[in-house]
């Protein structure tokens, strides 16, 4: 059974990214699952560090965005969930190829939800793992 509240069909979450970071740094999302969002991005000029590395600020992109997305995909209509803290520790470096990031919920209460995001190389072998809280909050009225 899907946990899904609101249409995550990935045509129109990419179609969310035009003229953001998410579009800058090339994240792409790939697969939605009854419990988890995916994504890729790659490893390039665009999210390296002066080391030729992936920067771990664009691994923090592309996990906080995989997060925050699937936390406002699981919730009502009226209500949007916004970051209170993301952490993320970098286990691998990586120069070149493409990265791919996987957001599962640890915990989806009413008012406070937890996002783990694990992102991979290629090869499958762990380079970040990150930990997303959102605060469930009602939609502002526009």
């Amino acid at each position: 059974m899907s946990i899904w509240k609101k249409c995550a069909e990935l045509s129109r979450l990419n179609a969310m990214s035009k003229d953001t970071i998410i579009a800058l740094v090339g994240i792409e999302y790939t697969q939605v699952g009854d419990n988890f969002i995916q994504a890729t991005m790659p490893v390039d000029a665009r999210t390296h560090q002066p080391h030729g590395l992936l920067h771990g600020g664009a691994s923090v992109v592309l996990a906080e965005t995989l997060g925050s997305v699937a936390a406002n995909l699981a919730v009502a209509d009226d209500k949007v969930c916004v970051g209170l803290e993301v952490n993320a520790n970098h286990v691998r470096s990586i120069k070149k190829g493409t990265v791919t990031g996987t957001a599962t919920a640890v915990h989806i209460g009413y008012s406070t939800q937890i996002w783990q995001i694990e992102i991979c190389n290629e090869r499958q072998q762990l380079v970040c793992t990150s930990r997303l809280t959102v605060a469930v909050i009602d939609k502002p009225k526009q």
